[in-house]
């Protein structure tokens, strides 16, 4: 699910994959709806491919998102994000992955995981358990098929 889901450089939020063009992506923005094109000169990277510094190897965004979805229930973060301090995210995120590396995490980054989990959520996207290989090759498939 979260192979489909993009953030792109310099624009706030999250958005969805919808479509493939040549040389550009349609997305659709989780915020308002609103579809657009995103081109190959802009940084675009899937959540699929992020993960998190921890002290022993990187952990993927997903099992991030899947241990926020534990600790809140599957509800939005409890955190207040415009009244929270640096000490309040890091905190917060010590409760969700205790292993965070604490030298190369910083508080702007557990802002805006927090942002992209509470963004995911109010648009239902909450089934955050990795795809297994042959889901994804027939995803694959099937968008191959679609072009």
């Amino acid at each position: 699910m979260l192979k489909t889901v993009l953030s792109i450089s310099g624009k706030p939020g999250l958005y969805k994959l919808v479509s493939r063009g040549k040389n550009m992506l349609i997305v659709e923005s989780l915020a308002d709806k609103k579809r657009f094109p995103a081109y190959g000169n802009e940084k675009i990277i899937s959540l699929g491919d992020i993960s998190m510094y921890t002290e022993e190897e990187d952990v993927p965004l997903s099992q991030v998102f899947a241990s926020m979805k534990k600790k809140e229930g599957g509800a939005a973060a409890s955190l207040d994000i415009k009244k929270a301090s640096a000490e309040d995210f890091f905190a917060y995120l010590g409760e969700v992955l205790p292993t965070f590396d604490r030298d190369r995490v910083h508080a702007s980054d557990v802002k805006k995981l927090i942002q992209w989990y509470n963004l995911l959520v109010s648009n239902g996207m909450t089934d955050f358990e990795v795809e297994s290989a042959e889901e994804e090759a027939s995803q694959e498939n099937q968008e191959e098929a679609a072009e």
